[in-house]
Order: structure tokens, then sequence, then C-alpha cells
């Protein structure tokens, strides 16, 4: 898991970044991330939707997946966003690790987020 300063807090802040962020997107997941200047630090939000997987538990599960690599990821980035992963496939439930972080990494470098 990632820190609380970290993560979204209320619907609003992600409805800002719906609006007015900008996406990248591959097969499985779309990044959309607007910079932040009225913050200090990043912020980020994983949304697995019921439509990808019914069940709760394998929700969660990509979800804490994906939130392990952005706890490795996150020291490294050097300018305040708020950013938004939205995954649209139930494929990252059965993925290797090293692919879904190959994807990951692609996406961050395509957002140019370092």
């Amino acid at each position: 898991m990632i820190p609380f300063n970290n993560r979204f807090h209320g619907h609003n802040s992600l409805r800002f970044v719906y609006n007015n962020g900008q996406a990248v997107r591959s097969h499985s997941i779309i990044i959309k991330y607007t910079t932040n200047p009225h913050r200090k630090r990043s912020r980020i939000a994983i949304v697995v939707s019921k439509k990808v997987l019914k069940s709760a538990v394998k929700r969660n599960r990509i979800r804490r997946r994906v939130y392990e690599y952005i706890r490795t990821k996150l020291p490294y980035v050097t300018g305040v966003y708020d950013i938004v992963l939205i995954v649209t496939s139930s494929e990252l439930l059965t993925v290797a690790h090293k692919e879904m972080t190959n994807q990951l990494d692609q996406l961050f470098n395509q957002a140019n987020i370092k």
C-alpha cells in the first residue's frame, strides 16, 4: 500500500483528473494524469470497475499488484502529479509480474512521468 499522503480522498479530486487530465492507453490500462501545483506530493489512484471483474476479491488482487508496482516507482517520480490508473481488462489478474511491470513502465515513459 502507498502512504496516506499519496492517495486520493473524495470523488471530486478524481473527477478533476478525469475532466482535465491527459490519457495514455494500452491494451489493459489507461493512465490519466495531470500536474498539480497546489500539492507537495503526487497522488495516485487505481480504479478497477465491476464491469471488468465482478468479484471484489479479484478486483482487489489487481489493485494490490498495481499498488506494489507504484510503491516501488513512487520515490523516482520527480514532479507533482495526480495520476489515475484505470484497469480495463481482467488480463492483469493472470499476467506475469514482469510483463505487467514492463507494460506499466512503457505507459509511464509515454506519459513522461519520471
